[in-house]
């Protein structure tokens, strides 16, 4: 198995264990104030695992560029987070966080506009089944 495997499956479990554990600490708050304690523990333990792995003088290979690109991938990564949690404190962690891994399709469909990245079969049913999946748990029956 390669390498980047093994961290993404990593990254999925810690994935659904957060948005599980998430949901008992917005007990008696709100999303922004949940997320925003949330976010202060997600940069200490980033800024530390940078601290032990990032390499001596990589910083100095940093571009302007670079900045751009990270600090928008930062204004949606924040943004995602606040409507994450926001649906999250009223909704099923099972229907947040399956819609919330739609994414994946809209990722899919970046990737081949701006990145060039092909749309294989495997993908392009990866895509229909996870969008199959999202409409089943996310479609409420009329009561």
């Amino acid at each position: 198995m390669d390498k980047w495997v093994a961290y993404a499956i990593i990254s999925m479990i810690f994935a659904g264990f957060t948005s599980v554990i998430a949901k008992m600490g917005l007990a008696g708050i709100s999303g922004e104030l949940g997320l925003a304690v949330r976010t202060i523990f997600v940069a200490v333990f980033v800024f530390g695992f940078a601290a032990v792995f990032v390499r001596s003088g990589e910083v100095s290979l940093l571009t302007a560029k670079n900045y751009f690109w990270l600090g928008i991938s930062g204004a949606t990564t924040a943004a995602s987070w606040v409507f994450y949690y926001k649906a999250l404190k009223d909704g099923e962690v099972s229907t947040v966080a399956l819609i919330d891994k739609g994414s994946f399709i809209v990722a899919v469909l970046l990737a081949a506009l701006i990145l060039k990245e092909q749309i294989t079969p495997r993908v392009l049913l990866g895509c229909l089944l996870i969008g199959s999946g999202l409409l089943v748990v996310a479609h409420r029956p009329a009561t």
